[in-house]
């Protein structure tokens, strides 16, 4: 019975242990938490979100999102977005924007002008434009919104265009020209943006 003690004391050790790692969690940002294994308290994998939020990595960005300085003719409030740059910036007072990493239209599809938000969607559904149908006859005539949603978290809606400034899960295209001519941001990102402007916001769009 002895020489079986110190297997039962480490056995016992062990479960103790494995409630406390399993009740460790390390927060993403988004509500995702790393599970914890009980023997090493090693992280395992990311438990799955169920809230239909934004899956693991989807708001990580290379382009941090800040508070820069900022002159121009803007009155605070109005979204500039400069394509060459390929950064977005929310016109603050006092002479700051706050900056945000985007996509913007890949060649052919760049476009600059003056639009207003006229729309503003949460997990919005999407249904391609016939022009990218004709383009893309493969793509699906309708998608739910949700995660997978190439719109992402969050959709702005410009005028009567067919463009958006919308999330994306594929944070490695922020900063580049890929789009069609919507720009995209991190769902974090976009997400951040949509609490901070309404319908009527100006837009302005620099080539």
């Amino acid at each position: 019975m002895r020489r079986f003690l110190p297997i039962l004391a480490t056995a016992i050790a062990l479960a103790f242990s494995g409630t406390a790692a399993q009740a460790q969690t390390v927060n993403f940002g988004f509500g995702d938490q790393v599970i914890f294994d009980p023997a090493t308290n090693a992280p395992m994998r990311v438990a799955p979100r169920t809230d239909g939020g934004p899956r693991p990595g989807a708001g990580v960005s290379a382009i941090p999102r800040e508070t820069v300085a900022f002159t121009g003719r803007y009155a605070p409030g109005t979204i500039v977005i400069n394509t060459q740059e390929r950064r977005l910036y929310l016109v603050q007072a006092g002479g700051t924007a706050i900056r945000y990493g985007v996509g913007v239209g890949r060649p052919g599809f760049s476009w600059g002008g003056n639009q207003t938000i006229t729309r503003k969607a949460e997990w919005p559904d999407w249904r391609p434009p016939a022009q990218m149908l004709r383009r893309r006859p493969d793509l699906p005539r309708f998608m739910a919104g949700g995660p997978d949603n190439p719109l992402g978290a969050r959709a702005l809606y410009l005028g009567s265009s067919l463009y958006r400034i919308h999330g994306s899960n594929e944070p490695h295209t922020i900063g580049t020209a890929v789009s069609s001519g919507c720009f995209r941001l991190t769902n974090d990102d976009v997400t951040d943006l949509y609490t901070r402007v309404r319908v009527g916001t100006r837009v302005v769009v620099l080539r």
